[in-house]
């Protein structure tokens, strides 16, 4: 049973925020810890809208992007838009095409495969993309490092647009226009846009360019989806962006995400939330391109009426379903390897099959990682040649681990939190050997984070008052975290649930509070008397009826009865 540190009493000043944004003392008293004070910003960031988005004047490659556009729309040039495999690929896809054609343009999308070519332009995307013969390329969420394929398309007299918010390299792209805020002469000051919301904004720059009336934020539920997808931060203008889409998202006014949230589990009792994207929605958009194509996910998200989007969101459905069953598969195997061979006691854990899908093992990595608490290779092997990822516990320096292991590696990439990397099955065991090397010379993991912040219950604030409290710092992410809910009450029921979990109910001031605790049957009976809890309070909707449940984290008998 964990053990909780205790939390700094709640700053008198805060009801200096709890008058003038309307807050409970609970929400006030963590504003004022995360440094948010009684002024503008703290109202801005309450209540973010898309009028603060910062200028787009200063992104270089934008208005290029646009002036060449639009004039492929006014001549009826033929288009390609050409998108990753993942949720901001083909989310940034969809938008494109579907803004482009609604303005006139003859569009066709494609996405990359990661089983055809994989990642990027590569030599087989470049191969379907010409044989649509366009006139125009536009690529999103990928791009950048692609100079040989991109520099056959432009011999071949074909222009090229670049979206894209990854690594710039030193050499020039020789396109016609690149937006990616991270160019080193790019002017945008925020950098966090994912390129479903670079896409957008090229967009807004078509529509200026040809001075037509066309509502853009009729796309931003697909903005808030590539962007909580892609892991990009919640703050700044992707804040107002995803706010305003997950609203939008709510409404479910798409064909095709109407029908995926009917089949999701997904409840519209109360506002959406990022989670609810990065469990719900975004797993069954990325399932199709780990299982082979993506297409299947574009269809949904372009699907124009309800009987073609039902129809594409079941065979999402049974996508997705094979998705877990492979990966469960996959995890069990794993599991049996690390017990066989003693993985557990190492280091860092390198496992690989020949049979193995490697459009899974990044979430089989992932998983691993999360029950182990160390680094974590998986690879799946064709023909004797693996495809991998690796994962870590937080302020595990990945990259750098792969960096020292190039000896035995074809190929790596990606950064510190999550890489990629081809192998030989008969260079396997030598990586194995060489990342577990690694792993340990780079010490303990470096990191300045302690964890989600704490929201201390104060006394007189309802759970479900907190709740419509924490809604609002929502959407809730990386570099804005949602903050756990500490509480202190008497236990007044705890029975075991389903396979040991148990069943809680607080007296917390008179007011009754439902609490899940996963798998902590074993310690059912400490929990009497007074107990502290810290979890993430959530709505739970049974039978019609939503209340505000704590899904516990920690518990910590304070005194017995």
């Amino acid at each position: 049973m964990s053990v909780l540190q205790p939390t700094p009493a709640p700053v008198d000043s805060a009801r200096d925020l709890q008058r003038r944004f309307g807050v409970s003392g609970t929400v006030a008293s963590w504003l004022l810890s995360r440094g948010w004070a009684c002024n503008d910003d703290t109202g801005r960031f309450l209540e973010p809208r898309l009028s603060h988005l910062t200028r787009p004047d200063a992104m270089v490659g934008r208005l290029d992007a646009a002036r060449r556009i639009a004039q492929a729309l006014r001549t009826k040039e033929r288009i390609v838009v050409f998108g990753d495999y993942d949720c901001d690929g083909i989310t940034a896809t969809a938008i494109l095409t579907e803004a482009l054609r609604i303005l006139g343009g003859n569009v066709e999308p494609l996405l990359a495969s990661r089983f055809e070519g994989g990642y990027g332009v590569s030599a087989r995307a470049l191969s379907n993309i010409r044989t649509l013969e366009p006139r125009l390329v536009i690529t999103c969420d990928c791009g950048s490092s692609d100079h040989p394929s991109l520099a056959q398309l432009k011999e071949a007299a074909i222009d090229v647009v670049v979206i894209d918010h990854h690594l710039v390299p030193d050499e020039p792209l020789p396109v016609l226009a690149f937006l990616n805020p991270h160019r080193p002469e790019c002017g945008f000051p925020y950098k966090g846009l994912a390129s479903c919301g670079l896409a957008l904004s090229v967009v807004a720059a078509v529509r200026a360019e040809l001075g037509v009336e066309l509502d853009v934020k009729r796309w931003l539920d697909l903005v808030a989806i590539g962007t909580i997808a892609d892991v990009a931060p919640l703050d700044g203008d992707n804040r107002a962006l995803v706010r305003a889409g997950l609203a939008m998202l709510a409404q479910a006014q798409r064909p095709g995400l109407r029908a995926l949230l009917a089949g999701s589990n997904v409840s519209l009792a109360g506002p959406l939330t990022a989670r609810d994207v990065s469990f719900r929605i975004a797993p069954q958009l990325n399932a199709p391109g780990r299982m082979g194509s993506p297409t299947l996910a574009l269809q949904l998200l372009l699907a124009a009426d309800e009987s073609s989007a039902s129809v594409v969101a079941a065979e999402l459905a049974a996508v997705t379903q094979r998705r877990r069953d492979e990966q469960d598969a996959m995890l069990a195997e794993a599991l049996r390897d690390i017990e066989s061979f003693g993985y557990a006691e190492r280091s860092a854990i390198v496992l690989g099959k020949p049979h193995w899908n490697h459009g899974i093992v990044g979430i089989v990595a992932g998983k691993l990682a999360e029950q182990f608490g160390c680094p974590v290779a998986v690879a799946g092997f064709t023909d004797g040649h693996g495809r991998g990822s690796v994962r870590g516990p937080r302020g595990v320096r990945l990259f750098d681990a792969l960096s020292a292991s190039t000896d035995v590696l074809e190929r790596f990439g990606g950064h510190q939190a999550a890489a990629g990397f081809e192998v030989t099955l008969e260079n396997l065991d030598a990586f194995r050997d060489a990342f577990e090397r690694a792993v340990e010379a780079l010490g303990p993991p470096v990191t300045d984070e302690t964890g989600a912040p704490i929201a201390m219950l104060q006394p007189g604030d309802s759970p479900d008052h907190v709740l419509r409290d924490l809604d609002r710092l929502e959407p809730c992410g990386p570099d804005n975290p949602r903050p756990k809910l500490e509480v202190t009450g008497t236990v007044e029921l705890a029975k075991v649930v389903g396979s040991g979990h148990v069943k809680m109910q607080l007296d917390v001031g008179g007011r009754t509070l439902d609490c899940f605790a996963i798998n902590l049957a074993d310690e059912l009976e400490q929990l009497v008397g007074t107990v502290r809890v810290r979890g993430d309070l959530r709505r739970n909707t049974f039978r019609g009826v939503t209340t505000a449940e704590l899904f516990v984290d920690s518990v910590i008998p304070m005194a017995h009865s």
